[in-house]
C-alpha cells in the first residue's frame, strides 16, 4: 500500500507546470496550434495527469495571461512559439489581426459572454441510466479530461428522432436529467433517441456547476443567445459559423458506468444460460 503511495506522488511530482508543458507542446509542434488541440497534446503525451474539468479553457488563459510575452496568436485560437529547443525547422508566421468572429471564447477575448455557459449536441439516450429519476448526465470537454455530471444543470433543451427536432423544452430550476427522465415516461417516450441541451450553469475547473446567474439580461444578449441556440440545434446550411457571442463550452457524451456493468452482467447470465442448454 506504502509503495503505491509513493508512485502515484512521485507521478503528480513529475507532472509539467501547466506553462512548461504548453511551451513544450508548442516546442515540439511543427505549426501553429490550436489551443483545444494544446490541452488534448498535453494530456496524451501525459506532460499533465491532474488536468481538471476544462483543460481547453485552462491552456486559453494561460495562454492569454502568463503566456502571452513567449507566445504569438496566429488567428483562429491558434499559438504558436518563436524558435524552440526541439530543433525542429520553425518558419517565419506572418501575424495578422483577428478577422470578424475570430475571438477565442475561452481566452476571454469574446465582446458578448451571452447567457449559455455549456452545452451538448446530439448525446445518445441509450447512454444514460434511466432507472433512477435523477440519472447521470456525463460529459467531458475532450479526451482525458474530468468528468462532469450535468443532471442538476439549467436551461434549454432539444428532443430529436434521428436527426429531427421532434420538442423543445426548458428547465428554470437544476433539474435537467429530472426532466429528461419525465420524457422517458410521457407521451413523448417512444419518440426520441437523442438529445441536445444548452446550459446556463457554467463549468468550474474543479468539475463544479456554477449556480445560475441571477436575473438582469440586456436585450442584445437576449437576442445574441437566442440566435446561436438556433443555430447551434437546427444547424442550418448557410449559417457558416456559431452565433454572435456564443462562447458556451461544449462537452462530449460519456456513457453512464452503470450501464456498462449492467451490460456485463446481462452478457454474463446469458453466457450462463447458453451452457446449461448444452
Amino acid at each position: 500500500m506504502l509503495v503505491v503511495v509513493l508512485r502515484m506522488v512521485r507521478v503528480e511530482s513529475m507532472e509539467l507546470s501547466w506553462q512548461d508543458a504548453i511551451v513544450k507542446v508548442l516546442e515540439e509542434s511543427l505549426e501553429p496550434m490550436h489551443y483545444h488541440d494544446i490541452a488534448q497534446a498535453v494530456i496524451d503525451k501525459g506532460y499533465r495527469v491532474n488536468v481538471g474539468a476544462i483543460p481547453a479553457n485552462t491552456v486559453a488563459s494561460v495562454l492569454s495571461k502568463s503566456l502571452r510575452d513567449r507566445v504569438i496568436r496566429v488567428g483562429g485560437g491558434r499559438y504558436t512559439i518563436p524558435g524552440g529547443t526541439s530543433g525542429h525547422y520553425r518558419p517565419v508566421v506572418e501575424v495578422t489581426p483577428p478577422a470578424e468572429g475570430d475571438l477565442d471564447p475561452a481566452a476571454g477575448e469574446t465582446e458578448e459572454m451571452g447567457l449559455i455557459n455549456a452545452f451538448g449536441m446530439f448525446w445518445r439516450r441509450t447512454e444514460v441510466d434511466w432507472r433512477t429519476r435523477t440519472p447521470r448526465l456525463l460529459g467531458v470537454q475532450q479526451s482525458g479530461s474530468q468528468q462532469v455530471d450535468f443532471a442538476t444543470q439549467a436551461g434549454v433543451y432539444l428532443l430529436y428522432d434521428g436527426n429531427r427536432v421532434v420538442y423543445v423544452g426548458r428547465v428554470v430550476e437544476p433539474r435537467l436529467a429530472t426532466r429528461l427522465w419525465e420524457h422517458t415516461r410521457d407521451r413523448l417516450t417512444g419518440r426520441w433517441d437523442r438529445f441536445s441541451w444548452f446550459g446556463v450553469r457554467s463549468v468550474t475547473t474543479s468539475g463544479v456547476l456554477s449556480p445560475i446567474p441571477s436575473a438582469g439580461i440586456e436585450v442584445r444578449t437576449l437576442i445574441a443567445t437566442m440566435e446561436a441556440l438556433l443555430i447551434e440545434g437546427l444547424e442550418p446550411p448557410q449559417n457558416r459559423r456559431q452565433g454572435d457571442g456564443f462562447s458556451a463550452v461544449e462537452f462530449l457524451q460519456v456513457p453512464d458506468p452503470a450501464l456498462e456493468e449492467q451490460r456485463r452482467r446481462e452478457l454474463l447470465v446469458d453466457l450462463i444460460g447458453d451452457r446449461r442448454t448444452w
